[in-house]
């Protein structure tokens, strides 16, 4: 899958290439001159909106389609790589291993970010051969990928012995209801996926075992409920700087700045805390974490609409999400199936995810609209949906537990 998305990189940077103006392949020679085309763009860039604003009207449906097709697929490459990695480790860690090992796992992704970002800001000249060595990144990854095996974790594949009858799943299990522990245990029909399945309806598996588990509703409920919210957060956050920044260069200087100043505190919590507060204050306590801090993040901002409180409340919103809760939703696959480790999760983070940021958009126009532009009275709008939140986030917390404390008694 690495590699696929690596060649679909290099495939970009063709069509990049061909589709802008001068329709040929530049040489190393012209990045020497690459500057004061930046400096050109850049002044553009300072310009009103309205001196600019049809810039695009002025090339074909090719160079606009190629942009567009980027952007998107930038998008789809995020979400499934990282879906699919973190089934992958997941499958070959139990939830003792997870909780002390995920918060390392997740800094290695925060490292990418921060290091990702300051290799493309030093190097922004290179302009489209970015591409190559981003294609260059994607198959050292794949070749990492090789290493994450399950000779690593539990021994066993199977969460019960296929032998065992359903009295003795009973005796081990007997605290769990019947609904749940199809859930929490897997058979010989879900323990492998069937390669004569056309590829259509090995899709649709995982929409069918979504709906086929509450638990799993349940998690596709906390995972949509926490993509709305943060999509919501991106709104009011370009909404507030755009009104107190007034230049495009600013405003992604400001950006740039925020995420940088984030990474670093998410980094060292990811290295520091993320495997104590997972062991110590356990699963319930991280999904609770976010929803919690977005509550008090939604009043800051109603009370106090300003870039500062936008870049604080930022700082601790993602440095909560992605040291506490983030850990704690991967521990929630832990106890699940492997085709549901694989099929389900997949859809759950990238089709959910994408629904809960449609949904964002749609809520935000609309209430941006009604209310005249009032930032103060769009955040007091959303706090319901945390409330909700930190609800699913409870049971969730308690429902993994209960299914984790049967997984290791059926192992024993």
């Amino acid at each position: 899958m690495h590699r696929f998305f690596s060649a679909s990189l290099v495939l970009f940077f063709i069509l990049w290439v061909l589709s802008s103006p001068a329709n040929t392949f530049p040489g190393f020679k012209g990045f020497l001159s690459m500057s004061s085309t930046i400096k050109e763009e850049l002044k553009i860039e300072t310009q009103p909106a309205s001196t600019n604003s049809t810039d695009w009207g002025k090339h074909g449906w090719f160079y606009v389609s190629v942009r567009i097709g980027f952007f998107l697929w930038i998008a789809l490459l995020n979400l499934i790589t990282i879906s699919s990695t973190w089934a992958r480790v997941i499958d070959v860690m139990d939830n003792e291993s997870g909780s002390r090992l995920f918060g390392f796992i997740g800094a290695g992704a925060t490292f990418g970010q921060l290091f990702g970002s300051l290799f493309a800001t030093g190097m922004a000249w290179l302009g489209p051969y970015l591409l190559l060595f981003a294609s260059l990144l994607m198959e050292l990854a794949a070749q990492s990928s090789k290493g994450i095996n399950k000779d690593i974790a539990n021994p066993s594949e199977e969460l019960i012995p296929l032998g065992k009858t359903e009295v003795d799943q009973q005796d081990v299990i007997n605290e769990v209801d019947v609904s749940d522990r199809q859930e929490s245990l897997p058979t010989a029909k879900s323990s492998a996926i069937d390669s004569s399945k056309p590829q259509f309806w090995a899709l649709l598996d995982g929409f069918w075992l979504i709906w086929s588990s509450n638990y799993l509703l349940c998690v596709s409920l906390f995972l949509w409920l926490s993509a709305m919210t943060s999509s919501f957060f991106y709104f009011q956050k370009v909404t507030v700087i755009a009104s107190t920044v007034t230049t495009a260069t600013g405003r992604r200087r400001l950006f740039a700045q925020i995420n940088s100043f984030i990474a670093v505190f998410i980094l060292a919590g990811q290295l520091t805390l993320t495997g104590r507060i997972l062991t110590v204050a356990g699963v319930t306590i991280a999904l609770c974490a976010a929803p919690f801090t977005a509550f008090l993040n939604l009043i800051a901002i109603a009370v106090w609409p300003t870039y500062l409180a936008i870049a604080v409340s930022e700082t601790l919103r993602k440095v909560v999400t992605y040291v506490v809760t983030r850990p704690g939703r991967e521990l929630l696959f832990t106890v699940v199936t492997q085709d549901e480790k694989y099929k389900a999760k997949v859809c759950i983070d990238v089709l959910v995810q994408r629904f809960g940021d449609a949904t964002a958009a749609g809520m935000y126009k609309l209430l941006h609209t009604k209310l005249d532009g009032k930032t103060t009275h769009i955040s007091l709008y959303a706090l319901p949906v945390c409330v909700l939140w930190v609800f699913i986030g409870f049971h969730l917390g308690r429902r993994q537990a209960q299914l984790a404390k049967s997984q290791n008694l059926s192992f024993s």
